[in-house]
Parts: C-alpha cells; sequence; structure tokens
C-alpha cells in the first residue's frame, strides 16, 4: 500500500518526503511535522478589528479606505461585503466587492451584525 500524500503547511505543495526525523518540502524547504502542523491549523480563529470572531459567510464591513495596489481602486470605508471566506495568509479574507474578486486582511474588517 501507498502512503497517504502529506501536503505542506507553508506552501501545500504535496512534494514532501519523510527523512526519518521529519517531514521535508521539497518545493520551499519547509521541515515540519505533519501532527503538529494539523493542529496548528485547527486552532487558527480569524477576529476584525474590534476582535469579533469571523466565519465563512459572514457579512463585515470596511473600517477605514483600502488603496487597491497596483490599481486607481479606493474601497470606500463603510463598504458592506458578503460572504466572505477565510484563508490562511497575510490576506486572510477573499472576498467579491461589486463582481471583483479581492483579498483583504481581516484587521481592516468589522463583522456585521
Amino acid at each position: 500500500m501507498s502512503e497517504p500524500v502529506i501536503h505542506c503547511p507553508k506552501c501545500n505543495s504535496e512534494f514532501t518526503y519523510f527523512d526519518g526525523v521529519t517531514h521535508i518540502c521539497s518545493m520551499c524547504a519547509t521541515e515540519f511535522d505533519p501532527n503538529q502542523a494539523a493542529a496548528e491549523s485547527a486552532e487558527k480563529v480569524w477576529k476584525d478589528a474590534f476582535g469579533n470572531i469571523l466565519e465563512n459567510g459572514d457579512t463585515v464591513t470596511l473600517v477605514k479606505p483600502l488603496k487597491v495596489k497596483g490599481t486607481n481602486i479606493t474601497l470606500k470605508q463603510g463598504t458592506k461585503v458578503k460572504n466572505i471566506r477565510l484563508v490562511d495568509g497575510d490576506h486572510d479574507v477573499d472576498c467579491k466587492i461589486d463582481g471583483q474578486s479581492f483579498s483583504l486582511k481581516s484587521e481592516f474588517l468589522k463583522k456585521a451584525n
């Protein structure tokens, strides 16, 4: 039987191998323990600018105007964003505003009631 594929927690690559002590990713050279990585990702909690816990599908509003890099678009303060999706990374909220996809930081959002 073949062993299950273990993905890298940093780059999500499937090209990892066990060196006798730890797992290593061939793509980004990250060394990790798959049991510890699973426990850390299960504990991840996303919070808005005021400490409220965010969940997938929540509706949020922007707490400050955000200039979008590489464009002349500025997202206005108070813009309501529906049906957010939480992801790992620096920009941890994926959403659509006026039909365009954006990745935002949760620290600039406020959970709508």
